[in-house]
């Protein structure tokens, strides 16, 4: 970084483990240019303090750590974001890495590896809790064997959940109300229309209801 800090912002919506995270980035060296609780917020203060690495939280109050996701690496071209969450689930690592992150530790990983962690990630390393990159490079050597299904007209083919999904989101309901009909989590809901949204390559539920509309899906 040529001789200068690292600069770091930091989103996880746990004030006090915020803190601790700032704090610890702080004591070994690195330049803690903001911490927020917010998605939204993070994406904005991050396009005017153009941190190096973004050390974000999957969960968030108000978007998905995925949204932020999409949303950093539109605003700051070339930044690295190393996600720090309590879940190790296949589908959350799996959605994060898509999204463009290029790390994902839990957070029962030791300080002195999360620090190291934030070190290399700067570096460009992509940077995993053991265990979770193997899971990882076995599901990008699947999709490089496996050509993503289509239907007849070339459009990418959604799994069935995916499309029990979109027609409810085609009815108007919110993501908690989708969440409590198929006995979903809310994240798994937002994780599910993302998918679909990065698929059909459209922008937002707008989009995604006129898409299903327009295929008698509602």
């Amino acid at each position: 970084m040529s001789g200068q800090p690292i600069r770091v912002m930091v989103v996880d919506d746990h004030p006090m483990w915020r803190q601790g995270v700032a704090r610890d980035l702080d004591e070994a060296g690195y330049e803690v240019v903001a911490t927020t609780g917010e998605g939204r917020q993070a994406v904005r203060i991050a396009g005017a303090t153009r941190p190096d690495v973004v050390v974000l939280d999957l969960q968030l109050p108000d978007i998905s750590g995925v949204e932020v996701i999409h949303g950093l690496v539109a605003a700051v071209p070339g930044v690295r974001v190393l996600m720090l969450s309590a879940s190790g689930e296949q589908q959350s690592v799996l959605d994060a890495v898509k999204a463009g992150a290029t790390g994902y530790l839990v957070k029962s990983a030791a300080p002195h590896e999360f620090i190291e962690a934030v070190r290399r990630t700067a570096a460009g390393d992509a940077v995993f809790t053991p265990g979770l990159a193997g899971l990882v490079l076995g599901e990008y050597r699947r999709l490089a064997t496996e050509p993503e299904a289509t239907d007849d007209a070339g459009t990418p083919r959604l799994t069935d959940r995916e499309t029990e999904v979109l027609r409810l989101v085609a009815k108007g309901m919110s993501y908690k109300q989708i969440a409590q009909r198929l006995g979903l989590s809310h994240r798994t809901v937002q994780n599910h229309v993302q998918n679909t949204l990065g698929k059909l390559q459209l922008h937002n539920r707008v989009e995604l209801t006129r898409y299903a509309i327009e295929r008698g899906l509602d």
